[in-house]
């Protein structure tokens, strides 16, 4: 049994400035910082890992170096989403062969009008079959263009193989729907940094958070202080990253993300072409928002 609790972080890919190149170096220093700072686990090979824009030797290698720089103890879910089901059984078993404990999929939606609920559940079933790690569903409305139905989910959650799912949307309501398939084998994380207080009080265990990437510490302070039974605490804490959330990981969001890590004096850097670096006006909001939020140090 996975232990998905807390607060992941799904940790940003870094590049070298002359040839876009992955900067493993920059990518380690980053991954021992979070595995000091209390969060639970990491996503490697995210939406915020740019995973879209890596090819597959550069997803092994982060994989790879990912299980090697964190704990033992400490989980490592690899983003392994494809536009095929067959290439995305076949990521599974490379971050199988590299450590990672489970695997998170995001739906195929290139061919968006033609994913209907029995495409969808016949893509997962085959990638929960034949993966070799267990799957968690990803459902981000925002670049698939579509959501998964929690009538979809509550099928998918009996399968043995898939054993959680992140939400990304933000949608209190359909939330709600996913948590009616919560179970003992099936774990429904947050991954919306804006409602994550919100989202632990309607019996979500955790989150998968960029907000966590440069406010690790408040965002931890919002499920330390959920957990322990003070909510005033937890709330309070919420209000400080609901504006980081919704500016500078929501509008702003991979380069916005990669600023303020720098800013903490994380290794963020450039982001991949096509994606474009913030304008200064942005970059002045940014440091605005840190320092409203008091958040000035990664730990």
């Amino acid at each position: 049994m996975l232990n998905l609790r807390g607060v992941i972080a799904p940790v940003v890919t870094t590049f070298e400035d002359r040839n876009e190149a992955v900067d493993l170096d920059a990518f380690a220093t980053n991954l021992r910082v979070y595995a000091a700072a209390g969060l639970s686990g990491i996503v490697v090979c995210g939406s915020t890992g740019e995973a879209a824009l890596l090819d597959e030797d550069e997803r092994r290698s982060l994989i790879e170096h990912t299980r090697s720089e964190v704990p033992s103890d400490m989980l490592v879910i690899a983003g392994t989403g494809a536009e095929s089901t067959r290439q995305c059984v076949q990521r599974c078993r490379v971050a199988s062969d590299h450590g990672a404990h489970a695997v998170l999929v995001v739906a195929p939606h290139y061919y968006s009008s033609a994913m209907t609920p029995a495409a969808l559940d016949a893509h997962y079933r085959r990638v929960a079959d034949e993966s070799p790690l267990p799957v968690l569903l990803y459902n981000i409305p925002k670049y698939m263009h579509f959501a998964l139905e929690p009538d979809l989910v509550a099928r998918l959650a009996s399968h043995e193989n898939i054993v959680g799912m992140k939400d990304s949307a933000g949608d209190l309501t359909r939330l709600g729907g996913y948590l009616q398939s919560q179970s003992e084998s099936f774990t429904v994380l947050t991954g919306h940094g804006g409602t994550f207080h919100q989202a632990l009080a309607l019996g979500a265990q955790g989150g998968i958070l960029a907000i966590s990437l440069f406010a690790a510490e408040l965002t931890v302070e919002i499920y330390d202080s959920f957990t322990a039974g003070d909510r005033d605490a937890s709330a309070e804490a919420q209000r400080s990253v609901a504006p980081l959330a919704a500016e500078i990981v929501g509008r702003m969001g991979v380069a916005g993300v990669k600023a303020a890590m720098d800013r903490v004096g994380l290794n963020g850097g450039r982001v991949r072409a096509p994606l474009m670096p913030l304008g200064i006006e942005d970059e002045a909001r940014v440091d605005a928002l840190l320092r409203d939020a008091r958040v000035t140090a990664a730990v």
